[in-house]
């Protein structure tokens, strides 16, 4: 399997190339075009309880859709709901939490799985839900705005608002907390942040959505208006 991300970072595209018979599960609804011949199969990844987690603490969707390659291989492209970047990341048995959305699509030999990463705020609209990838493969992620890579060295210490965060190595401590006191949190527009302990590599949005909505929803006339 290749992958080749056209078009980054506002609008990336995930070009996949795929050998015979190979195959890959994607997020529903990442799926722009394919070559044809490519089989689809749509079902609960994980099983019923599994899926039930990752969609309801995670965030996705509780179906996944299976491509597999005809005989003579076959390319797949791909692209996440929000304008923004793709990452591609080649595990080898390690693991990464993913933030909630981020994740886009992974090959044979990474197993999903949610991790619950924080309690959710009363204040904010943002909580820190994450999801488990782990194993050997390819494992394709997106963002929101361009993706910003940070290497923590042992012991260093770095924090993130919770809207702004794709993914970390999980043998990076974290700990989820408000911005100040109550004040700051309700009236500074920050929500919760978490704060990372490295070593490590965390991957950064520069966009958040919860911002967005923010700056948008005020700003839809209302029926009475």
């Amino acid at each position: 399997m290749q992958v080749d991300v056209k078009y980054r970072p506002s609008y990336s595209l995930a070009i996949v190339a795929m050998d015979p018979s190979e195959s890959i599960r994607t997020e529903a609804g990442a799926m722009v075009s394919m070559s044809a011949g490519m089989k689809m199969e749509t079902k609960a990844r994980g099983g019923i309880m599994k899926s039930l987690a990752r969609a309801a603490l995670g965030g996705e969707s509780f179906f996944m859709n299976t491509y597999t390659a005809p005989e003579g291989g076959g390319e797949i492209t791909l692209a996440p709901t929000l304008p923004g970047d793709v990452i591609v990341t080649q595990m080898k048995g390690n693991s990464l939490l993913v933030q909630s959305g981020s994740y886009l699509a992974s090959s044979d030999g990474i197993e999903v799985d949610t991790k619950w990463g924080g309690a959710k705020t009363f204040f904010g609209g943002e909580g820190l839900f994450m999801l488990r990838c782990s194993g050997t493969g390819t494992l394709i992620m997106s963002s929101y705005g361009a993706i910003h890579t940070v290497k923590l060295a042992q012991g260093q210490q770095y924090i993130v608002d919770t809207g702004h965060l794709v993914a970390f190595d999980e043998g990076i401590s974290y700990e989820v907390k408000a911005v100040g006191g109550l004040k700051s949190t309700v009236f500074s527009g920050e929500g919760l942040v978490v704060q990372l302990t490295g070593p490590g590599t965390v991957a950064l949005q520069t966009r958040s959505e919860g911002a967005f909505l923010s700056w948008l929803i005020p700003k839809i006339p209302s029926k009475s208006s």
